[in-house]
């Protein structure tokens, strides 16, 4: 009889403590966004070897004139959230334009399409699908300028960037992601 009303009243206290955590938990999203780590893909010296070295295989194919265009320019005058949205929604672009069908175009391809779909995953989970930034002047530039070149030029352009793509999803979004 004794078990039983030490085990009623450990049942009690332990609904006790759930019923404080769950209350915990709702008044925490009530504060506003919380910051969460993003994969550990953005912070990967794996994935910016990875970058880098794309980048230059495709740098070493350019011709002068292609070199001198940018695709990615940095964001200036923007909250750190918006900047990381925004280049989101670059590398959206890239993982459904740029990385379809050039896996081989690189040893390393896949393993960085993969990685970036990873962190480009973690970023739409947090908040930066945001349908508006599609349309930020920024995003719309850099689609404006890959549409206007001829495709497998753009392309390559592109993957050239690709190293500046990640550095500013890294600089932007590690910290900021909401």
């Amino acid at each position: 009889m004794k078990a039983v009303g030490i085990a009623a009243l450990v049942s009690r206290r332990l609904l006790g403590v759930l019923a404080l955590l769950l209350i915990g938990c709702v008044r925490r999203g009530e504060a506003g966004p919380v910051v969460q780590p993003l994969s550990s893909v953005l912070r990967s010296p794996n994935t910016y070897r990875a970058a880098q070295q794309v980048s230059l295989h495709a740098q070493r194919s350019e011709t002068a004139e292609e070199s001198d265009v940018r695709l990615n320019v940095p964001v200036v005058n923007e909250e750190q959230v918006v900047v990381c949205c925004l280049h989101s929604n670059i590398l959206d672009i890239y993982l459904k334009d740029v990385f379809d069908g050039l896996d081989d175009r690189h040893p390393r391809m896949h393993q960085l399409h993969s990685d970036l779909s990873r962190a480009g995953q973690d970023l739409k989970e947090r908040g930066c699908n945001a349908p508006h930034y599609q349309h930020h002047r920024h995003v719309v530039q850099f689609r404006d300028k890959l549409a206007q070149m001829d495709r497998s030029r753009g392309l390559k352009k592109a993957l050239s960037e690709v190293d500046m793509l990640f550095a500013f999803l890294h600089d932007n979004c590690v910290s900021a992601a909401r």
